[in-house]
């Protein structure tokens, strides 16, 4: 019951958003998170992936009249756009790609998606973390900074930065079993 009142929510916001551009905000606001754990995946540097997140984006917004409502996700319209700029990225920047390269960047399987849901939503959550929290998460494992530079750019102890590391990791596990419930 949940899945269809989400599926009729999804196409009444995609018709809202083919009428008044504006509206598309609330589409991007309800993918960003998954759009931007595909494409982290797939290409393992930053800067890269969010400049092809906004082109994903910056894709689907322009080509959004074209998008026709078939019972499938919004959001896997936005991982086949996805899946093609990475391909069109390596292509240009002459790297060679294989033909299984390339099929694999092209498909999205449900393994995948499940990988690329529990990722969006662990983004949400540490972005709901205490402000010290989180940044010692995006210091430790985006950064991949030690616990000694992160004490050091924070100004705590070592100790202290172990302490808040602990309970944001504490607290991240118990919210996504509470997600996955």
């Amino acid at each position: 019951m949940k899945a269809l009142k989400r599926e009729a929510d999804e196409r009444l916001l995609i018709e809202a958003a083919q009428q008044d551009r504006a509206r598309f905000a609330e589409l991007y606001e309800m993918n960003f998170d998954r759009v931007y754990a595909y494409v982290a995946r797939r290409v393992q540097d930053r800067a890269e992936t969010e400049d092809l997140t906004a082109d994903v984006f910056h894709q689907a917004l322009a080509n959004l009249n074209r998008f026709e409502w078939r019972g499938i996700p919004f959001s896997a319209w936005l991982y086949r756009i996805a899946a093609n700029l990475i391909s069109d990225r390596w292509q240009k920047s002459g790297r060679e790609v294989t033909d299984e390269e390339q099929i694999a960047s092209a498909q999205v399987n449900p393994a995948e998606i499940e990988e690329v849901e529990r990722r969006a939503t662990l983004f949400r959550l540490v972005e709901s973390l205490p402000a010290e929290q989180k940044r010692v998460v995006v210091l430790r494992f985006v950064e991949q900074k030690s616990i000694k530079e992160v004490a050091r750019e924070i100004r705590k102890t070592e100790g202290a930065v172990k302490q808040l590391q602990f309970r944001a990791l504490s607290t991240l596990r118990a919210r996504m079993e509470g997600a996955n419930a």
